[in-house]
């Protein structure tokens, strides 16, 4: 309730000594629902117009979605690269993969071989100075380099051949799982570009024009809820004892003879004005709990929301007859 009809609230209670206040007053209210953009892209069209009735899951408006279709295939096509790479360090290499590196093995112990056999031939000429230092010398040079590369197809070999590491698979598999995750979050992205009804409502407000780019978070729609009605109240203390959530209660509305069936939901433990320890005993009249009454009865759906109301509570005793 704004601030007027809190004002009118207080000052209905202000004039009732603790001898007169027999029942609470208040608005008719039904759920104010506002419905916030998820990103900055465009507003491409609304699919409702101001005081329309929609259902739940009704199309409200589109955003562009052009955006959020390119960032979505690009994560598609990361996780397929992931899914990929942890299917094959978990298989492990393909024989066609063993037999490349068993090949590249082979041929760096033949380079080994043939290098080796330069260098002692070099080294037998060299007394006899068939050979120069500088020969035998690059011989050597080439004979360590070659063996080094044996040495790491060997490795490779030994590597493929004992299979992924734990460790290795791990690693692989989280880069999976993370390029996953972020799938469904554009997926959810992609889908929030087509704003929906949460609830059977009715279209109150809509505050941006096509064409317009709403700010993350910014108020797109407001929706007041069809499906309850209820009574926010200020329960005079005089009341609040003697209430419970779960209590019967009979509304009153300008214009209908016969009061409407409710019951009370919810009562705040908080009074709404001055602390009840700084008043004395006569002031305590006026202090207000706020509180909430579900009407139950037939006939409360055509009701406006705004219009005054005038609770009582029968099971409560009339002040007026202490």
């Amino acid at each position: 309730m704004g601030r007027r009809a809190t004002l009118w609230a207080w000052l209905m209670l202000a004039g009732c000594g603790p001898s007169g206040v027999d029942y609470a007053v208040g608005t008719l209210e039904r759920e104010r629902i506002e419905l916030v953009a998820e990103t900055a892209e465009p507003l491409l069209a609304f699919a409702v117009e101001e005081g329309d009735e929609v259902d739940a899951g009704a199309l409200l408006l589109r955003q562009d979605p052009a955006r959020a279709r390119l960032q979505l295939a690009r994560a598609e096509a990361e996780l397929a690269r992931a899914e990929a790479a942890f299917m094959e360090a978990r298989h492990g290499p393909r024989s066609e993969t063993v037999a490349q590196a068993r090949a590249r093995l082979e041929a760096a112990e033949a380079e080994v071989a043939t290098v080796e056999r330069e260098l002692a031939r070099a080294s037998a000429l060299l007394p006899e100075h068939f050979a120069t230092e500088e020969q035998v010398d690059l011989l050597e040079g080439r004979r360590d380099a070659a063996r080094a590369r044996r040495d790491e197809a060997r490795s490779a070999l030994e590597e493929l051949r004992a299979g992924t590491r734990s460790e290795v698979l791990a690693q692989q598999e989280s880069a999976r799982d993370a390029a996953a995750a972020a799938v469904a979050e554009l997926a959810l992205t992609l889908s929030r570009s087509e704003l929906r009804a949460p609830v059977d409502a009715v279209v109150e407000s809509l505050p941006l024009e096509p064409g317009e780019r709403p700010q993350p978070g910014q108020t797109v729609v407001v929706l007041r809820a069809t499906g309850r009605t209820f009574a926010r109240i200020h329960v005079p203390e005089p009341l609040r004892a003697g209430l419970e959530p779960g209590a019967a209660a009979e509304v009153r509305v300008d214009g209908r003879s016969e009061p409407l069936e409710g019951r009370l939901r919810w009562i705040s433990g908080e009074a709404a004005f001055t602390p009840y320890y700084a008043l004395t005993q006569h002031d305590r009249s006026r202090l207000s709990y706020l509180a909430e009454v579900d009407l139950t009865g037939p006939g409360a759906a055509d009701l406006p929301v705004g219009v005054p109301v005038e609770v009582r509570f029968p099971q409560v005793p009339n002040l007026r007859t202490r």
